[in-house]
């Protein structure tokens, strides 16, 4: 997934580069606001495992299904059933521990997302 997304980033830079000065600076200007940090996304999953960096990304169902997956996990714990909860919980820990290792080019590719999305726009294309 790397290599497509740093070329997919590569492309990217060279249609933003073909734009005209003042085509460039209204693309830079619109994209500003929505793009990620890779390090908040770091660490919203540093600290909770509750699936507050996907909503950071706007993926909102796979942020929803985590927080109520990790919600449950702990509610079992609690309440004695350990043996079902204990095991959701580190499965969702395990997940989330290759999100965080891959935070970088998580973010990458969502930013890249954001700058497709805008060009098209630019260009008059559906999105």
């Amino acid at each position: 997934m790397s290599k497509h997304v740093n070329a997919e980033e590569e492309q990217l830079r060279k249609e933003i580069a073909a734009l005209s000065d003042i085509e460039r600076q209204a693309f830079y200007a619109a994209v500003r606001r929505e793009l990620k940090d890779p390090d908040t996304y770091a660490v919203l999953n540093w600290f909770l495992i509750c699936g507050l960096h996907h909503f950071y990304l706007r993926r909102w169902l796979r942020g929803a299904v985590n927080l109520v997956v990790f919600v449950v996990a702990v509610v079992l714990i609690k309440t004695g059933f350990g043996v079902i909860g204990g095991p959701l919980l580190l499965g969702i820990l395990a997940i989330e521990l290759l999100a965080l290792f891959r935070s970088q080019i998580i973010v990458q590719d969502a930013n890249n997302k954001i700058y497709r999305r805008r060009l098209q726009q630019l260009h008059g294309e559906p999105v």
